[in-house]
């Protein structure tokens, strides 16, 4: 059907312009949640829709529609759009390259999913805390299969499909006047999320979490956990986006081949790794997916582009361009990545510190400077190699690309949290503030 919508779309745009793009995009999702131990949303949802752009003398245009009846108008609007914009020779659309298939993006075990299977794998899941000894704050699972293509005047026509599945659980526990809180999410292409680990693991930490001991003001090692480190690399990678760097607003805009990391790490975006969140088989502009070094043994060779910026800087694009929908134009975005460490250190290898499981306030850190002040959430010692006590309050600041420069890898399983897959992340002289 997606190929038939596709033809009346592309007799529609050449009738008024030489040069468009057609997105095209159905989405089937499966969401459950609960609030407490109350199963409180339930849904299935089919949204189908088509975004065009045309580009005519120089100047481009956007409209997109969700009635598939309304195709001609749609496309009328994306052209009356561009009418509207100035002269911008860097648009343009993609060509034809060669694209690389994918593995392990897509799971049949989606077909037979049903809503009611939802509600009883969340029940389960709430027993599960309950049982721990926990109480359940929110908790929600979903499931997706998409579908999408992309053609365009230059010849790109690139289908793809696939699924993905995540869950959530944020519990509770009230004892002795305390109150602690712990949350943690996974995320797959597949239908084998660990729930009933993810459970026990944030009950756990929960657990753990009592009876928590103050700390002195100090500067000291810090181990960002997985979701804490994904929390301020976030800061870290804004940096990279070309539209950051041209427009000044990234502090790396002038330091290719500068050293910016520990010359221990290296960082690639790979759009391409088997079975990963991000990956693709091309962009959503219909660039084929590329790896891109970023660093390479801590020295900056590339920022992320797509069409547009590569043109603007002189660059080639890096298959950066990705959309969240058909609603929308792309935008600049990474796909997976791999912080890749030559070598790791053992947590009993540090003497004294912390490691804290997430932090609050990450979006408050300053995309240009690098700047940030978090609460360390669910954080624990660390004295002589051993994890104690948690940590009753504290505050960790600092600035994300000077602790890029130090930074180690730590023993540890590698995870994707968001686009980021990456060990846990020993970082030196945080200042910590005890509060």
């Amino acid at each position: 059907m997606i190929h038939e919508i596709a033809d009346k779309c592309v007799r529609e745009v050449e009738k008024l312009s030489d040069v468009w793009e057609i997105y095209i995009a159905n989405t089937e999702s499966i969401e459950v949640e609960s609030k407490k131990d109350i199963l409180s949303f339930a849904k299935e949802e089919i949204d189908s829709g088509v975004g065009i752009r045309i580009i005519k003398d120089g100047k481009i245009g956007f409209a997109y529609t969700s009635d598939l009846d309304k195709i001609p108008q749609t496309a009328q609007k994306a052209l009356d759009n561009a009418k509207l914009n100035k002269v911008d020779e860097n648009y343009e659309f993609a060509n034809v390259e060669k694209v690389t298939d994918v593995k392990g993006t897509y799971d049949k075990k989606y077909d037979d999913l049903s809503l009611d299977e939802c509600c009883e794998f969340l029940e389960n899941i709430i027993e599960r805390a309950k049982e721990n000894k926990c109480d359940i704050s929110s908790t929600g699972f979903s499931a997706s299969k998409g579908e999408e293509l992309i053609l365009n005047s230059n010849g790109v026509s690139i289908h793809g499909e696939e699924t993905g599945f995540s869950g959530g659980l944020s519990v509770n526990i009230e004892k002795d006047s305390q109150f602690v809180t712990a949350y943690d999410y996974t995320a797959s292409r597949h239908l084998d999320l660990e729930y009933e680990k993810l459970t026990d693991d944030v009950c756990k930490l929960a657990h753990d979490s009592l009876n928590p001991k103050a700390i002195e003001t100090k500067d000291c090692d810090v181990v960002l956990d997985y979701y804490a480190a994904s929390g301020l690399l976030s800061t870290f990678i804004a940096g990279f986006n070309s539209e950051n760097v041209l427009r000044g607003r990234s502090i790396l805009h002038n330091k290719i081949g500068s050293e910016i990391t520990n010359t221990d790490l290296s960082i690639i975006d790979n759009p391409l790794r088997e079975g990963a969140m991000g990956t693709v088989k091309a962009d959503g502009e219909g660039t084929a997916s590329k790896k891109t070094v970023l660093v390479e043994d801590g020295i900056l060779k590339s920022f992320l582009y797509d069409i547009y910026t590569a043109n603007k800087a002189g660059e080639e694009s890096t298959s950066n361009g990705y959309r969240g929908s058909y609603l929308t134009t792309p935008d600049i975005s990474a796909s997976n990545l791999e912080f890749d460490f030559k070598t790791h250190v053992g947590l009993d290898e540090i003497d004294s510190g912390i490691i804290t499981t997430s932090v609050l306030g990450a979006h408050t850190a300053n995309p240009i400077s690098g700047d940030f002040s978090v609460e360390a959430n669910n954080a624990f010692i660390i004295e002589n190699g051993e994890i104690t006590d948690s940590v009753k309050k504290a505050m960790i600041s600092g600035n994300i690309y000077e602790l890029m420069g130090s930074c180690e890898g730590v023993k540890s399983e590698i995870k994707q949290k968001g686009s980021f897959i990456i060990p846990k992340i020993l970082v030196h002289d945080l200042k910590v503030i005890g509060l």
